[in-house]
């Protein structure tokens, strides 16, 4: 068996690689770990990186839905809020997977959902 995989990164292709560096450094707060011209990297948490590259993207990307877990949803989606970003779906519970959790568009059309799970098996 080989070694154990150290991280974690999805790459997805923008339009606009310079309007969603500033919705994911500036609106979302997350932080640019390289910059490789054409593809920029962001660290969403420990080892998980969500990376954009400056491709012909997909004008409606739909299914496509970038999670971003956290324990405070309402504390995140005020804070977004003051920033000036419209929600798609304002934060409510969902009992079918038991998480509580909101939507929003980035600057790409990708769906980004902010949640929690409520769901005591998850230990994540």
């Amino acid at each position: 068996m080989p070694g154990p995989i150290d991280s974690h990164i999805v790459f997805l292709r923008t339009h606009d690689l310079a309007a969603t560096s500033v919705f994911y450094e500036r609106t979302l707060g997350l932080p640019l770990v390289l910059d490789q011209g054409g593809c920029r990297i962001y660290q969403v948490a420990g080892d998980a990186y969500l990376g954009f590259c400056d491709r012909e993207a997909p004008l409606n990307p739909d299914g496509v839905v970038v999670t971003l877990v956290t324990e405070d949803v309402d504390g995140w989606c005020d804070a977004l809020r003051e920033k000036g970003v419209v929600f798609e779906k304002e934060p409510a519970p969902n009992p079918e997977y038991r998480i509580y959790h909101a939507f929003l568009r980035d600057p790409n059309g990708y769906l980004v959902e902010i949640q929690r799970f409520e769901d005591p098996r998850w230990e994540g």
